[in-house]
C-alpha cells in the first residue's frame, strides 16, 4: 500500500483491493475469522489511502511478499468518464428564464446541483460536451407555464423524480444502465401547466464520427468481397486449366496406345 499521498480520499475499487487481500489471507490461515472480521469492517469504513495503509501492511499475497495495494492513479484518458468527472464547483450554480430563455451547451461544468427556472419561458441544458463536478449531480427544474429540454450524452444514467401537476416530466431515458465510471444525472423539481424533457443524444462530432466509421466499414465490406471474387475467378481458371492438361495428358496417352 503506497504511503505517497495518505490523505487522499480511497474509492470503493481502493477499498475492494484491501479486501480481496484478506480473503486470501483468511484463506491461507494468516487470519482467523474474527481478525478477518475485524479488519474487513476497518477496510469498508475506511476514507483514506492511510487508513487503508495498515490493514494489509504485514500480510502478503499468496505466495509473495507483504502486499502493497497500489493506490496510484493513472492519468485519465482524455475524453474518457473519469477525465470528465472534474470535481471543483460547476460553472454555475443555475439558469432562469421569466418570458424568455436560456441555454446551457457546450464545454461547461455541471456543479453537483443546478437549479433551472422558466415562467412562460424557456430553456434548454445540453450535458453531452460538459464535464461534471461529481460523479452525481442533480439537475433541479422548476418549469411554470414553460418548458425545458436536457440533453445527456449516451452512456449516462438518467433518474426522472420531478412531479407534475398539469404537466410533467419525460421519464423515457430512464432505465438504461450507466457505463462504467459514467455520472449519474437525477432531475427533479415541479411542473406546472408546463413540461421537462429528456432526450439522450449524441454530440455532432460523434455522429460524424460513427458515419466515417461506418463509411470505412462498407468500403472494407466490398473491399473483402472484390478480393473473394477475384480468388474465386483465379480458384476457377486454376481448375479449368488443370482439367485442360489432363485432357491433353490423356489424348496423348491414347495416342502412345495407338501407336
Amino acid at each position: 500500500m503506497t504511503d505517497d499521498a495518505p490523505d487522499l480520499r480511497a474509492s470503493d475499487a481502493d477499498r475492494e483491493q484491501v479486501a480481496e487481500v484478506l480473503r486470501d489471507a483468511l484463506a491461507e490461515g494468516r487470519l482467523d475469522m474474527a481478525e478477518f472480521e475485524e479488519r474487513l469492517e476497518a477496510t469498508y469504513q475506511a476514507r483514506t489511502y492511510g487508513e487503508l495503509a495498515p490493514i494489509t501492511r504485514d500480510l502478503p499475497v499468496p505466495g509473495g511478499p507483504p502486499a502493497v495495494v497500489n493506490m496510484s492513479k493513472p492519468p485519465a484518458e482524455p475524453g474518457s468518464w473519469a477525465a470528465r468527472i472534474v470535481g471543483g464547483e460547476g460553472s454555475s450554480t443555475g439558469a432562469f428564464a421569466v418570458m424568455g430563455g436560456f441555454q446551457r451547451k457546450g464545454s461547461w461544468t455541471v456543479p453537483r446541483r443546478f437549479t433551472a427556472f422558466t415562467f412562460w419561458g424557456g430553456g434548454e441544458l445540453d450535458l453531452r460536451e460538459a464535464n461534471f463536478a461529481g460523479g452525481e449531480v442533480e439537475i433541479r427544474c422548476v418549469a411554470i407555464m414553460g418548458g425545458m429540454q436536457v440533453t445527456v450524452p449516451p452512456g449516462v444514467e438518467v433518474v426522472v423524480r420531478g412531479i407534475g401537476v398539469m404537466g410533467g416530466f419525460d421519464h423515457r431515458e430512464e432505465g438504461v444502465p450507466g457505463e462504467p465510471g459514467a455520472p449519474r444525472v437525477v432531475i427533479t423539481g415541479f411542473a406546472f401547466w408546463g413540461g421537462v424533457g429528456v432526450e439522450r443524444k449524441l454530440t455532432r462530432a460523434e455522429r460524424e464520427r460513427r458515419r466515417l466509421e461506418r463509411r470505412q466499414e462498407k468500403r472494407d465490406r466490398k473491399a473483402a468481397m472484390r478480393e473473394l471474387h477475384e480468388n474465386f475467378r483465379e480458384d476457377v481458371q486454376d481448375a479449368h486449366r488443370r482439367m485442360l492438361d489432363g485432357h491433353r495428358d490423356l489424348l496423348r496417352d491414347r495416342r502412345r496406345d495407338d501407336d
